[in-house]
């Protein structure tokens, strides 16, 4: 099973969390995006948009956050972390 978990944080505080979890025998980029853009729909966030320096820490750790840069809408947050924690 594939799950990710992803949080909203302000001033070092999670402000809420949610957990996508995906039984499908996608490929594992396809339930990534998929999950986010779940994740934003439930958060009521516009798509963030993937950096190369995004890009090299999801590939490094399972695991990156999204800040203003990646946003086109300001943000009431400091980032948005990503992480799969299963697969």
């Amino acid at each position: 099973m594939f799950r990710l978990w992803a949080k909203e944080f302000k001033d070092n505080r999670m402000l809420r969390d949610t957990m996508i979890c995906d039984d499908s025998d996608d490929t594992r980029t396809h339930k990534i995006f998929r999950a986010l853009d779940e994740v934003c729909y439930e958060f009521d966030l516009s798509k963030p948009i993937w950096l190369d320096s995004t890009i090299n820490e999801f590939k490094r750790h399972a695991k990156t956050r999204f800040y203003q840069d990646n946003f086109v809408d300001s943000i009431d947050f400091d980032y948005l972390e990503i992480h799969v924690i299963e697969e």
